[in-house]
């Protein structure tokens, strides 16, 4: 299965290590820089499969993203990682509809074992 991805992270470095991840089993992906730029995209590619969705954005932030989101469509797998590592900012981001959270630093074993959770890439 090759899915599209959207990335949703604003640093550099990160967004290069997630791709890296991902790119053995993606047939596109998309790199947002921030809230705004992740709605759009969202909006403009409704095909997309797999949303990786930081919290802490420059601009709108990634609970707020995933609420916009979850008003169009319920299904899209959000999975949310974040430097936020208590169990309330888990239950935050649930709360805000993502279907997953990882913390970051992210590791490669447990961001690849959580989308196969739901979209079973092996």
């Amino acid at each position: 299965m090759k899915l599209k991805i959207l990335i949703v992270e604003d640093d550099d470095i990160a967004q290069i290590y997630l791709k890296e991840i991902v790119e053995s089993f993606s047939r596109e992906i998309l790199m947002a820089d921030n809230g705004i730029q992740g709605l759009k995209y969202f909006r403009d590619h409704q095909d997309i499969d797999l949303i990786l969705m930081d919290i802490k954005l420059p601009d709108l932030n990634g609970y707020e993203v995933t609420k916009q989101i979850r008003l169009y469509n319920k299904k899209i797998i959000i999975i949310a990682q974040t430097a936020y590592a208590m169990s309330l900012d888990r239950k935050k981001a649930l709360d805000a509809g993502c279907n997953d959270y990882v913390s970051k630093p992210v590791t490669q074993n447990l961001l690849l074992q959580t989308i196969n959770k739901y979209l079973h890439i092996n």
